[in-house]
């Protein structure tokens, strides 16, 4: 192993409670850290401390009237915050936990005691906008976290990673004007939450700064490496960000309940392996990942366990395989690049 990988991990994400039969259990992490603390894994990784989000911090991206809303909900076991998404008496301290858990994982990178990360968190949160919550989301993490590496670091340019199955309308949003904030996306479209069009590619100064890859039902391995080569890769590199972070989703994988999507571990471990050579390239390695969606528990464990063992490099998934993988992209999404690509031409001089 050549690469430090910190994790972020607590006891305390499991005490949030989504309700009864909630696809956003505890189960999801439970299985996750079960995988963490086995012996044969649990010496392979930095574990990061996570503490809560300021006001100020969560203050970043949502408004007071909204903070202040989640925080009348401690103590109080079960209130309802839109139609998908519950608060149990723990929700507000955990979700708090959520947003600062990942920003401890980005003072770990910026900081050099850890080459990337990955905060195994929940409540979820890229669909969270500046005043709701959204699809099992409190807090919007991601958005927090890229807040932050601005404010307290002096970034300039951070590349935030969408390849959850449901696009991340709160984090595109929170960016939507803003060049600082590159916001990709890959999603099953039309899914919810109906956001996430290819016309999609920001406003004002902002304008070129979103790109949106809206998928048809049936995408597989070899259809998001071919984004994320074809597209992804060439957008990055041209833009030079100095932080890179990983909206990580993984109910794309091919049995999820939720989704209609057919990436195996090795498709997720395929798409860590570009993310990290374009960290190397542009930023010094400086990738952290923060967890979204993913439904199959088991599904979710071993895509998460092939992810880590590329941010570890343990695994190395060569340049052939990536090639041999994007050839078996499918057809009716070949159409979706080529169309996303020529929107995006008049912004990135590299199509």
């Amino acid at each position: 192993m050549s690469r430090k990988t910190g994790i972020v991990k607590d006891g305390r994400y499991l005490q949030h409670t989504a309700g009864f039969s909630h696809p956003e259990s505890a189960a999801r992490l439970a299985a996750i850290y079960e995988l963490l603390d086995n012996p044969d894994t649990s010496w392979k990784y930095a574990p990061i401390e996570p503490r809560e989000a300021s006001t100020d911090e969560i203050a970043y991206v949502h408004t007071p009237r909204y903070i202040d809303f989640v925080a009348s909900t401690a103590g109080k076991s079960h209130v309802i915050l839109d139609p998908d998404t519950m608060a149990s008496a723990d929700t507000y301290d955990v979700a708090k936990l959520a947003a600062g858990g990942l920003i401890a994982a980005i003072d770990s990178v910026i900081a050099g005691e850890t080459d990337n990360a990955f905060a195994f968190v929940r409540p979820p949160g890229h669909h969270a906008g500046a005043g709701n919550s959204a699809g099992f989301c409190v807090f919007n993490n991601i958005a927090i976290g890229a807040m932050h590496a601005r404010i307290r670091h002096g970034i300039k340019k951070v590349l935030i990673v969408d390849w959850d199955l449901h696009h991340g309308n709160g984090t595109q949003k929170t960016f939507y004007t803003d060049r600082q904030v590159l916001y990709f996306s890959t999603h099953q479209y039309p899914y919810y939450p109906g956001t996430g069009s290819w016309q999609e590619i920001g406003e004002g100064t902002g304008l070129g700064f979103t790109v949106n890859v809206p998928l048809n039902r049936g995408a597989g391995n070899g259809t998001y490496v071919s984004i994320f080569r074809r597209i992804l890769e060439p957008i990055a590199l041209a833009y030079q960000p100095e932080l890179i972070l990983l909206s990580a989703g993984f109910d794309t994988y091919f049995q999820d309940p939720l989704g209609g999507m057919r990436v195996t571990p090795e498709g997720f471990a395929a798409m860590a392996r570009i993310l990290l050579n374009i960290a190397d390239a542009c930023c010094g390695g400086k990738l952290v990942a923060v967890l979204e969606g993913g439904y199959h528990v088991a599904g979710l464990t071993s895509s998460v366990r092939a992810t880590l063992r590329e941010m570890w490099d343990e695994t190395i998934c060569p340049d052939k395989s990536l090639a041999e993988m994007e050839a078996d992209a499918d057809e009716p999404n070949k159409a979706v690049i080529e169309k996303v690509i020529s929107l995006q031409r008049p912004y990135w001089a590299v199509f």
